[in-house]
């Protein structure tokens, strides 16, 4: 019985697959109502990025420089059978997971964290700066600086920042300087603190600390979702999930993954949504899940928005539940953040992809029975996945008929042990 598919080195895909081509109308345009923010996009990205972000060019040749650092950090990653998982649902599903966990920092964040870095030293940046919330983008962010040899500057959610000490060293260990967020390092952090010295802190607030750090300072901003460019970096992972599913001789009726901003569900999705985009059938079913705590999925509104706090970026036509939320500070997941990808946003209303959302709790119940039955424990966030699998596996029992499941598996729950205690009354 074979329960791991792996690819070698040398059948690493050597292209990005980009959906906007595809999709089944444009995409709508951000819009600038203070007539300043596309300027502070040209002064603070990477200009490859934003070049990218634009593409109608459906695939885009990896660059070397990156295909180098992606096999450094583990790249291929392997799909893995839960078997036992299958056998524990009852049955009538086979359930095969993308292992992005397996990536040196342990999540799909590397594989965009990379060509930002990279595009940023083509512009000669003395710096980059990012947000993260969880930890994982800012670990992904301080590796791949370090790969590249270029300073790297994170503010991390204060929540977080407090709570996740062992994301806060591994940031650390890798060169970076992490701030919590909001921040006394930037103006627009001291004016938050002034206000509300016990601010807990939101990805909307550390988005807007690490870009006005970067505009400040001659620096460039990563941005780690949400947008075109990072989602299509991440498709490496979906380029790989199409070559290894071929080669085990599977065609998955379902590919599900969470969201926090959007790009690790689509990037595992979006390169086999393309083929059946063009094809004009869409036999596949494509599931989203992300947090109760932050539901912008099931009660978020389709409409324009700012994606930071501090309305310095362009707004957004994505589903929100509002650039000044906050989440509530004993949420521990890193799926904070208020709004969806333009590019899911759309096929969601488009009713091309569903969407759910779950309790911290309930997620955190799955992702114990995940680690005693396949003894891999899941991050946090990907355990919000593992209840669709019930669903899947209930509706094909019920319909008699066997479904193929691919799940993102989007990192690994090893530095999150504490969040789990807590929520899960550890003693």
């Amino acid at each position: 019985m074979i329960l791991r598919y792996d690819l070698s080195q040398d059948e690493i895909p050597t292209n990005w697959y980009n959906i906007l081509p595809d999709l089944p109308e444009p995409l709508p345009q951000p819009q600038d109502p203070t007539g300043k923010s596309f300027g502070v996009l040209k002064q603070a990205l990477p200009s490859k990025d934003l070049e990218n972000e634009f593409s109608t060019q459906r695939y885009i040749k990896i660059p070397d420089e990156v295909i180098e650092r992606y096999l450094q950090v583990g790249r291929p990653t392997p799909i893995i059978r839960a078997k036992k998982l299958e056998e524990y649902l009852g049955g009538y599903i086979k359930i095969y997971m993308k292992m992005e966990s397996h990536t040196y920092t342990g999540s799909h964040k590397i594989n965009s964290a990379i060509p930002h870095v990279y595009y940023a030293t083509l512009d000669n940046a003395k710096f980059v700066s990012t947000e993260t919330g969880a930890g994982q983008w800012g670990s992904a962010v301080a590796l791949a600086s370090a790969l590249f040899k270029m300073k790297a500057y994170v503010f991390m959610v204060r929540t977080s920042y407090f709570a996740k000490p062992y994301r806060k060293y591994m940031i650390e260990m890798y060169g970076a300087e992490i701030h919590p967020s909001p921040s006394d390092f930037t103006e627009y952090g001291k004016k938050i603190l002034e206000k509300d010295p016990n601010n807990p802190g939101s990805l909307g607030i550390a988005i807007t600390d690490a870009i006005t750090y970067a505009l400040n300072n001659g620096g460039k901003y990563l941005v780690g979702s949400v947008v075109n460019s990072d989602i299509l970096y991440k498709t490496i992972a979906g380029q790989e999930a199409k070559i290894q599913m071929e080669k085990i001789g599977e065609d998955p009726d379902y590919i599900i993954g969470v969201v926090g901003g959007g790009s690790n569900y689509a990037a595992l999705a979006y390169p086999f949504l393309g083929d059946e985009l063009r094809s004009g059938k869409i036999r596949r079913k494509y599931i989203a899940s992300g947090s109760l705590e932050v539901p912008k999925m099931t009660k978020g509104v389709y409409r324009y928005d700012y994606p930071d706090t501090g309305k310095v970026l362009p707004m957004l036509k994505m589903y929100t539940i509002g650039y000044d939320f906050i989440p509530p500070a004993v949420y521990a997941g890193g799926l904070r953040y208020h709004a969806v990808a333009p590019s899911l946003s759309l096929l969601m209303n488009k009713g091309i992809v569903e969407s759910r959302d779950y309790s911290q709790e309930e997620a955190f119940k799955w992702a114990r029975i995940f680690s005693e039955i396949e003894g891999w424990i899941p991050a946090p966030e990907t355990s919000h996945a593992l209840p669709i699998l019930k669903e899947i596996a209930d509706n094909a029992k019920k319909e008699g008929e066997e479904k193929t499941v691919l799940v993102s598996f989007s990192g690994h729950g090893l530095l999150d042990l504490g969040n789990y205690a807590d929520v899960l009354g550890f003693k």
